[in-house]
């Protein structure tokens, strides 16, 4: 089972003190979660206010850190709208990255997720694209770059867990029916992250776990880091 790092996401250092924000931060904790037995790691750029950025600027610093420490690790970033203004800022500041990740994520329940898309395998970056409800689904599998895909993100917005791993399953059945033959990976939220965990392992598909999703072990206490929370789902995969 391929199992993705989510190191930091958007949460902040007051939540989790040991959540990595910094450049040096996040090379050390990709360092960390690989050891626990990590398989690719997936980080998002921090701006020193604790906001996220995709500035070509700030993701060279982070991608030079991490290759300092961590050559042959495989690592990616977002490219959520919310580190930009919108569609057109996100478009120029992709096409202006200069050191580039090994992975780009794009949602497909934003606006010009598909010319995104594009850009990101134009530019010779793994590609993986994220659907967060069944809506997403039809504009996802009339992509171009359907097939370019790396993995398929299923993301469901459900708080229930009952009802996030029940929408997580309904699209992969779409996805998979419509022939995408990629893995798919399901991820939670909060309460919905070790229900999606234990049902990507039953169904035979990828998952993540880190700081970006949730800060609790599966037996609800805190995770002191981001590597703990990995050798948890390990030993879950293991049983």
């Amino acid at each position: 089972m391929l199992l993705k790092a989510a190191v930091n996401g958007g949460r902040s250092r007051d939540e989790r003190p040991t959540v990595p924000v910094t450049a040096a931060q996040i090379a050390a904790d990709t360092v960390a979660v690989l050891a626990a037995g990590a398989d690719v790691v997936h980080f998002h750029v921090r701006t020193p206010d604790g906001g996220q950025t995709i500035r070509p600027d700030a993701l060279a610093e982070v991608l030079s850190a991490i290759r300092a420490v961590a050559p042959d690790a495989v690592v990616g970033t977002t490219t959520g709208l919310w580190t930009c203004s919108g569609p057109e800022e996100r478009y120029e500041l992709v096409k202006s990255w200069e050191t580039l990740p090994d992975f780009a994520s794009v949602a497909f329940s934003e606006e010009d997720a598909a010319r995104t898309a594009e850009l990101v395998v134009e530019r010779g970056m793994v590609l993986e694209s994220a659907v967060w409800t069944m809506d997403d689904v039809p504009l996802l599998l009339a992509s171009p770059t359907l097939h370019d895909n790396v993995r398929i993100l299923i993301e469901p917005l459900e708080e229930d867990p009952q009802e996030a791993v029940a929408a997580a399953r309904a699209m992969a059945a779409r996805i998979q029916e419509a022939g995408v033959t990629c893995p798919i990976l399901y991820h939670g939220d909060g309460p919905t992250v070790w229900p999606l965990v234990r049902a990507a392992i039953e169904d035979g598909h990828e998952t993540r776990v880190g700081f970006e999703d949730g800060t609790n072990l599966p037996d609800g206490t805190d995770a002191p880091d981001n590597a703990a929370l990995i050798r948890a789902a390990r030993a879950l995969a293991a049983r």
